[in-house]
C-alpha cells in the first residue's frame, strides 16, 4: 500500500515539479515509509510513496512501460495479478519484474480503458499515456483505497489524501458546510464531495479520463440486486453454502500474496473469526493476530477473542484501550481522517493499527464488510420489526423486539414500548419510502444539528441531506427486496464513506499497515447480492447463510453468538486529562472563530459532559461531532477560510 500524487496540465520546470511532487507526496509519507519516486513529464507530473509488500525489490515508482511512453502512480494491490500476468504472458508480452504494478500497466497497453474491469483488488491509481497525452484515475469498486483530485488555474491535482493537494501553491482549506450537514445527517458526505470546499474524489467503481484540458468518468462497476422475488435459480441451501464457502476461501487466499508477513485482525465476532480461521490453515509459518480490548465490559470482546485464540492457536497481540487513550490520541486520528466524524470509534484502530506496526507487520486481513454484504447490522432486523409493526401499529407486544435485537444497549432496555415504536418510528414511516431502512438512524444524527450555529443553518436553509441521498439511487431500486435496499444504501454510502475511510485506510495507514478485506472481493459481493433475503436474515438471525457456510471453522460459542457492534467509549472518554484540550477548543471565542456551532448551545453540552451526564445518542454524538469539526478547523482551516462564505444554491 502507498501514497501517490500528481498533476496534469501544466507545464513546469523539471526542479519545480520536482519540487512540487516531493512536497505533496512528503505530506504522505506515513502512507508508504518504505521509499519515494517522481516522474515529471512535459505538462505532467506523477509522485509516489512506497510501502513494499509485493517484489520488494523491482516493485519501484512511478513505474514506466518498457518503451516508456506510459507512466503509472499506484497504491493498492491487485490480488489476480499472477493470474492476469499469466494471461498477458500467453498473448506474448514479456515482464521486467514480478510486480503487479507492471500488470497493470501492460494489461492497459493490451486493452485500452477497459482494463480496470479485469483487476481483482483494493485500489486507487493514476496512469499518464504520454503519447495520447491523456490521465487516467481509477478506484477500486467497493472504495477501499482513497483518491481525491482538484481543479487549479486549469491543472488538475490528485492525491491519496487530502494533505498532499493543501501543499499545492493557491489550494487552501475551506469546510464545505453542505459537507457537514451530510455528515451531521448521514455520518459522511455523499461522495464526490469531501469535507473541503472545492476538493472532490473520486467515487468507488469509477474511472475518469481527463485529456485535452476535459475530464470524463463513467462507472466501471455498480452493485445491484435482482428484482424481489426474482433471486438466482432456485438452489438449496447446502449447495448456496458450499459455492460461498468456496469464494470466501479464494478471497482469502489470494489477499495472503506478499513477499512479506500477513496477519489478521482478530475481534472476536463471527467476520473476524472466520477470516482468521481460513487465513490460519494457509498460513505458512503460522497466524498473528490483533485486537483492540476495553476497560469497560460494554464495549470489550477479549473473551471471545481468547476463544478464538485457542482454537486456531495464533500468536496473539492486543492493545488495551482506556477512554483517555481515546481523547489523547483523537486530534492525531483526525488530521488522519481529515473528516470531522461523530464517533470516537476510529481512535482505538488508530492504536491498534500502530501495535501492528510495533510488532514488524505491514498487512493484516479484516473481517470488514460481511456485515453489509450479508446483511448483518441491527439496521436491518430492525427495519423488518419496524414494518411488521407497521402493520399492527396500535400493538403494545411487538416493540418489544426491539429490546431483542439492542441487548447491549442498557438504556434501550428500560423504555416503554410506546417509547420505542416512536422512537423506531414504528407505523410513521412510510413503507415505501426509499430511505425507509435508515430513517431512525437520520432523525437520531439529525438531531445533533440542534448546535449549529444560526450562520450556518442560514447557509443551509432549505437544504436537505437524505433527500439528496435518496437522488442518488439506482432507477431500478424500488423493484428490489426491501432488505436489499438496505443493504445498498449501506454497502455504497457508509461502507465507502466511513467505515473504510475513517475506519479503515486512514487509521492503518498513519502506520503505513495495509488492511485486506476478503469479504469485499467483488466476486463474493456480486454472488451475495444474488442470495435470497430470507438466507440472509431468517427471522431476526443476521448472516444466516454466511454461518452455515463457515459452521466447521469456529468454536460453537463463536458460530452462535449475535451481532455485536464495534464501538467504544465516545463523550465520556474527554473526561479525563487527556481531554483537557476540549476546554479551549470549545471555548466561546473558538467556537466563535469558527462560525460553526452555537456558542451558548455548545457550553452547556461541554458542562454536560463534564458532569458525565451525557447520556442520548444525539447528544453523544454531537458532542463529538463538535469536537471533531474544531479539530479539523485547527489542523486544516486558517481563521480567514474558516468562516462561512456564500449560501447554498
Amino acid at each position: 500500500m502507498c501514497g501517490i500524487a500528481g498533476y496534469f496540465g501544466r507545464e513546469l520546470p523539471h526542479a519545480e515539479a520536482t519540487e512540487l511532487l516531493l512536497r505533496m507526496t512528503g505530506a504522505i509519507a506515513h502512507r508508504g515509509p518504505d521509499g519515494e519516486g517522481v516522474f515529471v513529464g512535459q505538462d505532467a507530473g506523477l509522485g509516489h510513496r512506497r510501502l513494499s509488500v509485493i517484489d520488494l525489490v523491482d516493485g519501484a515508482q512511478p513505474m514506466s512501460s518498457a518503451d516508456g511512453n506510459i507512466h503509472i502512480t499506484y497504491n493498492g494491490e491487485v490480488f489476480n495479478y499472477v493470474e492476469l500476468r499469466e494471461m498477458l504472458m500467453a498473448r506474448g508480452r514479456r515482464f521486467r519484474t514480478t510486480s503487479d504494478t507492471e500488470v497493470i500497466l501492460q494489461l492497459y497497453q493490451e486493452l485500452g480503458e477497459d482494463f480496470v474491469s479485469g483487476l481483482n483488488g483494493d485500489f486507487a491509481f493514476a496512469i499518464w499515456d504520454a503519447p495520447r497525452r491523456r490521465l487516467i484515475l481509477a478506484r477500486d469498486r467497493m472504495g477501499v483505497r482513497p483518491l481525491f483530485y482538484t481543479w487549479r488555474a486549469g491543472t488538475l491535482y490528485f492525491a491519496s489524501e487530502v494533505k498532499a493537494l493543501l501543499q499545492v501553491p493557491g489550494i487552501v482549506a475551506e469546510i464545505d458546510p453542505v459537507a457537514l450537514d451530510q455528515i451531521f445527517t448521514l455520518w459522511a458526505p455523499i461522495a464526490p464531495r469531501t469535507a473541503f470546499k472545492d476538493i472532490s474524489e473520486l467515487a468507488p467503481g469509477r474511472i475518469m479520463v481527463v485529456e485535452r484540458g476535459r475530464a470524463r468518468s463513467r462507472a466501471y462497476w455498480s452493485l445491484g440486486f435482482p428484482d424481489a422475488g426474482e433471486e438466482a435459480a432456485p438452489r438449496s441451501e447446502a449447495r448456496i453454502a458450499e459455492e460461498l464457502r468456496a469464494l470466501l476461501e479464494d478471497a482469502t487466499r489470494i489477499r495472503l500474496r506478499a513477499d512479506v508477513e500477513v496477519g489478521s485482525f482478530l475481534s472476536g465476532g463471527l467476520d473476524s473469526s472466520i477470516i482468521s480461521a481460513l487465513a490460519a490453515r494457509i498460513a505458512p509459518a503460522g497466524l498473528r493476530t490483533f485486537a483492540v480490548t476495553f476497560e469497560d465490559a460494554e464495549f470489550d470482546e477479549s473473551p471471545f477473542q481468547s476463544v478464538m485464540v485457542e482454537a486456531l492457536d495464533t500468536r496473539h497481540h492486543m492493545v488495551a484501550c482506556r477512554p483517555d487513550d481515546i481523547a489523547g490520541v483523537f486530534p492525531v486520528a483526525e488530521r488522519h481522517m481529515e473528516r470531522p466524524v461523530l464517533r470516537t470509534a476510529p481512535a482505538p484502530l488508530y492504536l491498534l493499527s500502530g501495535l501492528v506496526r510495533d510488532e514488524g507487520l505491514k498487512v493484516v486481513l479484516s473481517g470488514e464488510g460481511a456485515d453489509e454484504v450479508f446483511a448483518g447490522y441491527d439496521l436491518f432486523k430492525e427495519s423488518r420489526i419496524r414494518r411488521f409493526c407497521g402493520r399492527q401499529p396500535g400493538s403494545r407486544i411487538r416493540p418489544h423486539l426491539f429490546r431483542k435485537i439492542y441487548p447491549y444497549l442498557p438504556g434501550l432496555q428500560k423504555q416503554s414500548p410506546e417509547y420505542l415504536a416512536a422512537f423506531f418510528g414504528a407505523g410513521t414511516d412510510a413503507p415505501d419510502d426509499p430511505l425507509f431502512s435508515h430513517r431512525p438512524r437520520i432523525r437520531a444524527t439529525s438531531g445533533a444539528k440542534i448546535f449549529f450555529s444560526q450562520e450556518l443553518r442560514d447557509t443551509l436553509a432549505g437544504y436537505d441531506a437524505a433527500e439528496e441521498l435518496a437522488g442518488t439511487l439506482p432507477e431500478d431500486f424500488r423493484r428490489w427486496h426491501p432488505l436489499h435496499q438496505a443493504q445498498f444504501i449501506e454497502t455504497s454510502f457508509l461502507l465507502p464513506g466511513y467505515i473504510l475511510s475513517s475506519q479503515g485506510d486512514r487509521m492503518a495507514m498513519a502506520h503505513g499497515v495495509e488492511t485486506r478485506f476478503p469479504f469485499l472481493d467483488h466476486r463474493l459481493v456480486e454472488f451475495a447480492a444474488r442470495i435470497p433475503a430470507g438466507l440472509k436474515l431468517r427471522g431476526l438471525r443476521e448472516k444466516h447463510i454466511l454461518r452455515e457456510a463457515a459452521a466447521d471453522l469456529l468454536p460453537p460459542s463463536i458460530g452462535r453468538r449475535p451481532k455485536q457492534p464495534y464501538r467504544a467509549p465516545d463523550s465520556r472518554a474527554f473526561a479525563g486529562p487527556s481531554g483537557d484540550y476540549v476546554g479551549e477548543l470549545l471555548s466561546p471565542s473558538a467556537l466563535a472563530a469558527g462560525g460553526l456551532f452555537n456558542p451558548q448551545a455548545t457550553t452547556k453540552l461541554l458542562e454536560k459532559s463534564r458532569r458525565g451526564a451525557i447520556g442520548s445518542f444525539r447528544d453523544n454524538a454531537a458532542f463529538v461531532g463538535i469536537v471533531s469539526a474544531q479539530l479539523w478547523l485547527r489542523s486544516f482551516a486558517t481563521r480567514e477560510t474558516s468562516r462561512l462564505r456564500e449560501p447554498v444554491s
